[in-house]
């Protein structure tokens, strides 16, 4: 209920604050075209809490007080008190700073308390993460049917986000460059990613390993066996699974939950540094999915 509130209240704030920076509200006592930014970047920061996204929102509220002062620097934003090129020169240095600072603030580590999942299992530290959960009106053995045969192109904006990632380039067959016709599932564990766990109806469990010292990269394929071991310092791994849980009205809870472990500081800080820009887009993925997800299971 709190994230339906603060997505809520979030873009109610972005649409009063947008309005305001076109013609300001006076009547909800939104005065000036700048308090009509801050009331937008108010709204980001409720959907940022509601989304769990608050290790992004610095970043990228950074980004855009840069952008500003970029723009000031061709042509002052007076309407923000950015009078001259040289206060835009001043706003977008600052801007580029914090966002900076903020993206290299350290991450906690986190444990599982109870081996509750075969995730658990696979990964019970883990720094980074992010966890989506859906209803579905379908039982659990057409839900985890889906979970299998659910392609790329039945995830909404998937295509477009991946575009962004990638910056446009294209590259071999992998989870970021799926083939149309092929289960996205299907393709992440014959590429990048290893099937880890597959306990139909329950939980599929999938790993990949992220960054890790040459000689590593070297031996060849990701085998499960890396998840299960001791390794250099240095090393980055990554699990994703799916869980589905039957519900008392015969349909189905899904839950993915995706987690990073980064085994030295250093490899902690670099791959944070990279989670905080691509961590909105993360989630818009893994939302998007568990929702072809559920379109699919109920067509089934």
């Amino acid at each position: 209920m709190l994230d339906v509130a603060a997505f809520s209240v979030g873009f109610a704030l972005i649409a009063a604050g947008a309005l305001s920076v076109l013609y300001p509200l006076r009547w909800i006592g939104i005065t000036t075209r700048a308090i009509g930014l801050v009331i937008m970047a108010v709204g980001f920061l409720a959907l940022a809490i509601g989304a769990q996204l608050l290790d992004s929102y610095p970043v990228y509220l950074g980004f855009v007080v840069a952008l500003l002062g970029a723009i000031s620097m061709i042509y002052p934003l007076r309407f923000l008190y950015i009078r001259t090129r040289l206060v835009g020169l001043l706003v977008f240095t600052a801007g580029i700073l914090f966002s900076i600072t903020m993206s290299m603030l350290p991450y906690g580590e986190k444990q599982a308390v109870a081996a509750e999942a075969k995730l658990d299992q696979w990964m019970p530290r883990w720094q980074l993460g992010e966890r989506h959960t859906i209803k579905v009106a379908a039982p659990p053995d057409k839900v985890f049917a889906a979970i299998h045969d659910v392609r790329a192109d039945e995830i909404f904006l998937f295509r477009t986000l991946i575009a962004i990632r990638r910056c446009g380039q294209e590259g071999p067959e992998n989870i970021l460059a799926p083939p149309p016709e092929k289960p996205l599932l299907d393709v992440a564990t014959e590429t990048t990613f290893v099937l880890l766990e597959n306990d139909s109806p329950r939980e599929v469990v999938v790993g990949t390993l992220i960054a890790a010292p040459h000689e590593l990269r070297a031996s060849g394929k990701v085998t499960p066996e890396l998840f299960q071991k001791d390794l250099k310092p240095g090393v980055v791994l990554a699990t994703m699974n799916f869980l589905v849980t039957p519900t008392s009205a015969g349909g189905s809870t899904v839950t993915t939950e995706t987690r990073v472990y980064a085994n030295s500081p250093a490899a902690l800080r670099r791959f944070g540094v990279y989670w905080r820009v691509i961590h909105p887009g993360s989630d818009i993925i893994r939302r998007m999915w568990l929702r072809a997800i559920a379109q699919r299971a109920e067509k089934a």
